[in-house]
């Protein structure tokens, strides 16, 4: 009997097999190159645009502070925000740091869980929000076309949403009472306009010979518009995504504070609330709704602070001088090193 002749074939099928999974590797390290290497871009940029304004830089360290305080502050409280206990309208003291509530509730606990709430709450949204602008901005300026021209249409007829308004409307007719509605009303207004700006400009970088020189290159379009149109528009996204961030905590916290909001919820709102119709003011009981106070009004400072120094630095118009101390310090010594350097007799001639 004659042996069957030897099968090459499943040698062959292992080769290209191994050598797919080598080129599917290679794929996959290569994006994950590029991701990183676009996260180093976009983090090398946020850094530059912190350290070359003194507003930016002042207005990070206010909301870095919040975000602290809403990771680490509740650790720190010594009661939970929804005990009770007899210790009624006690003004500040050393059990109770911001005192209590008529209900005998401590308000530094509450301060830090309203602080974590308004801060979650307001960069879900800003993310959501500053997604959809980025998605629709960019796609309409660098694809063009019918693309350009649907995107556009459909911005410009979201654009004419009232936003507070819509907002009062939902809160006092939907059932659910709650932050989703005012995130849902953010994220449904609040991005035509800034989709506008970014489209506008994008279409400007679109025409830049970095960009052609990328398309000439083969890059896919997803990687052109994030990582070479996306890095150059930085404050502009930046300044957009604060905005937003600034307007759900303030809208939050009115929405709240005339009971259309969750007001069962523990918040800087439902703290004015609660306080409005336990008489606070005229108790005399300052430390119920000074301290949310005064966190609504540092962080919205901040906030603005950031949103001013990205105007400034995405507008050169609008820039005074980057690095003011530097700038004042150099200043300095370029006049003492000239006073030095003259004579006695030529100051004196002053």
């Amino acid at each position: 009997m004659s042996t069957p002749p030897f099968n090459e074939t499943p040698l062959a099928n292992g080769d290209e097999m191994l050598h797919t999974l080598q080129v599917t590797n290679s794929s996959a390290k290569r994006g994950s190159a590029n991701m990183l290497a676009l996260i180093a871009i976009v983090g090398r940029s946020i850094w530059r645009l912190i350290n070359l304004n003194r507003k930016m830089l002042t207005g990070s360290i206010i909301v870095g502070g919040f975000i602290l305080l809403a990771i680490f502050g509740p650790l720190l409280a010594r009661f939970k925000p929804d005990e009770l206990s007899a210790d009624i309208l006690q003004p500040p003291s050393a059990l109770h740091w911001l005192g209590t509530t008529q209900a005998g509730q401590d308000v530094f606990a509450q301060v830090m869980l309203g602080t974590r709430y308004s801060i979650f709450w307001g960069l879900l949204t800003a993310i959501l929000v500053t997604f959809i602008y980025m998605v629709f901005g960019l796609s309409a300026a660098y694809f063009g076309g019918k693309i350009d021209d649907i995107l556009t249409l459909i911005t410009n007829v979201f654009l004419v949403l009232p936003g507070i308004p819509l907002a009062l409307a939902l809160a006092a007719y939907i059932p659910y009472k709650g932050p989703l509605t005012v995130v849902a009303v953010i994220a449904i207004t609040g991005w035509p306009g800034h989709a506008r700006i970014v489209r506008s400009q994008a279409l400007t970088l679109r025409q830049r010979d970095f960009v052609a020189a990328a398309q000439i290159s083969g890059l896919p379009a997803w990687q052109i518009i994030f990582a070479e149109i996306f890095p150059n528009m930085l404050a502009v996204v930046a300044s957009g995504f604060v905005g937003t961030m600034l307007a759900v905590i303030l809208a939050a916290a009115g929405l709240e504070f005339l009971g259309l909001g969750d007001i069962r919820s523990i918040s800087w709102g439902s703290m004015f609330y609660w306080a409005q119709n336990s008489s606070a003011l005229l108790q005399g009981a300052w430390w119920w709704f000074i301290p949310p106070g005064v966190c609504i009004a540092l962080l919205g400072a901040g906030l603005t602070f950031i949103n001013l120094g990205l105007d400034e630095i995405a507008d050169p118009r609008l820039r005074s001088e980057t690095r003011p101390l530097k700038f004042l310090r150099s200043r300095k010594r370029q006049a003492t090193s000239t006073t030095k350097s003259e004579g006695p007799e030529e100051i004196s001639q002053r």
